[in-house]
C-alpha cells in the first residue's frame, strides 16, 4: 500500500501521459510514486514509475511538478538526469529475469520509465506467508535465476543497491524478476554519490550507509541477506548495529538441519562484514554453490557465468 504522501501526489486514474492511460497507483516510495497503466497503442497492461521526490514538490493543477525551493529544484534536476540516465541504460539490459524497461520520457517537468506488466507476487509476499521457512527448494528454484539476471546487470556495469524480497517478483513457476531500479548506479564499482540514496535496512551493507565503495560485493551482501528473511522471516540486523555490535547468529548455526550446508555457508558468505571477505562478483558465488542443482534449475546458466563446463560434468 503506497504511503499517504504518494496517493497525495499520485496522478488521477484516467489521467493521460502521452498514448498511456493511468489505472491505478499501486506503490511509492520516497523518490517515485507507481502506477499501472494502459498503452492505448496495443491495449496491454503496464508499469509506469514516476520519478517524484516527494519532500520537494507539489502537483499543479495541470499535473506538472512543482519544486519548492531553489534547493529542492536543483538537487530534483540532478535526480531526474541520474533517473533518465540510469533507465535508459536498463532499456539496454535484455534478460528473462530483469524486467524489462520499454519507454522513457519526460513529461509534467519530470520523467517516466515504462515497464512491462506480469502477474504473481513479490518475495515480500511469500516470506510473510510462511513466516519464512521457505523450503530450500523454493529458495534454489529462484535464486539461481535471479544471480543470472543480476550477472547481466552488472555485464552492463549497471548495480542495483536496493535488492530486497519487496524488489524479487515471482511469477508462475518460481520465475523471478528483478524489480525497482530507483537506486541503481552507474559505473559498476564506484564511490556513492551524493544526492538521494535510496537504501533499506537490514539490506544495505555498511559501505551503502557510510558512503564507500560499492560494487558487485554490495548487491551479493543484498542477495545473502535476502535468502536469510526467506530463511527466517526477517532480515538480518541492520550493519551499522553490526559494525558497532555483531550480534548476528551465523546461518550454519541458526539454520542447520533446515538447509543444506553449502547453501548456509553461501549466506555467511554474502553477509560478511567486511567487503572484500564476501564474493566479489556473481560467477564467485555460482561457483561456490553446487552445480548440479544450478545445471537441473536452468541448464547452462552455471557455464554462462563461470565461463567453462560444471566440475562434475567434466568428471563424467
Amino acid at each position: 500500500m503506497p504511503a499517504p504522501s504518494s496517493l497525495q501526489h499520485a496522478l488521477p486514474p484516467g489521467h493521460r501521459l502521452g498514448h498511456y492511460s493511468i489505472d491505478k497507483t499501486i506503490g511509492g516510495g520516497g523518490f517515485s510514486v507507481v502506477y499501472e497503466a494502459m498503452d492505448n497503442n496495443n491495449n496491454k497492461k503496464v508499469v509506469i514509475k514516476e520519478f517524484l521526490p516527494l519532500d520537494q514538490v507539489r502537483r499543479r493543477e495541470d499535473a506538472s511538478v512543482e519544486y519548492v525551493s531553489q534547493d529542492s529544484n536543483q538537487s530534483a534536476a540532478a535526480g531526474i538526469r541520474r533517473f533518465f540516465n540510469e533507465a535508459a541504460a536498463l532499456a539496454k539490459v535484455n534478460h528473462p529475469y530483469i524486467v524489462k524497461v520499454r519507454d522513457v520520457f519526460r513529461a509534467n517537468n519530470t520523467v517516466y520509465m515504462v515497464m512491462d506488466h506480469h502477474k504473481g507476487h513479490d518475495l515480500r509476499w511469500y516470506v510473510k506467508r510462511n513466516s519464512g521457512r521457505l523450503s530450500e527448494h523454493f529458495i534454489l528454484t529462484v535464486f539461481p535465476k535471479l544471480l543470472g539476471g543480476l550477472g547481466e546487470l552488472h555485464s552492463n556495469d549497471l548495480l542495483h543497491l536496493d535488492i530486497k524480497p519487496a524488489n524479487v517478483y515471482i511469477r508462475s513457476g518460481g520465475r523471478p524478476l528483478l524489480l525497482d531500479f530507483g537506486a541503481a548506479r552507474q559505473p559498476l564499482i564506484s564511490r556513492l554519490r551524493s544526492g538521494p540514496n535510496t537504501l533499506t535496512m537490514g539490506y544495505a551493507p555498511l559501505e551503502q550507509h557510510r558512503n564507500g565503495h560499492i560494487g558487485p560485493w554490495t548487491d551479493l551482501y543484498a542477495i545473502g541477506a535476502t535468502i536469510y528473511a526467506c530463511m527466517a522471516g526477517k532480515p538480518p540486523p541492520g550493519s551499522p548495529g553490526r559494525a558497532e555490535r555483531d550480534t548476528l547468529k551465523p546461518a550454519v548455526r541458526q539454520f542447520a538441519g533446515r538447509y543444506s550446508r553449502r547453501l548456509l555457508d553461501a549466506v555467511d558468505w554474502c553477509l560478511h562484514m567486511d567487503q572484500t571477505q564476501r564474493p566479489q562478483n556473481v560467477p564467485a558465488l555460482m561457483d561456490f554453490l553446487a552445480e548440479d542443482w544450478i545445471e537441473e534449475e536452468e541448464p547452462g546458466l552455471w557455464q554462462k557465468l563461470t565461463g567453462r563446463l560444471p566440475w562434475t560434468r567434466l568428471q563424467r
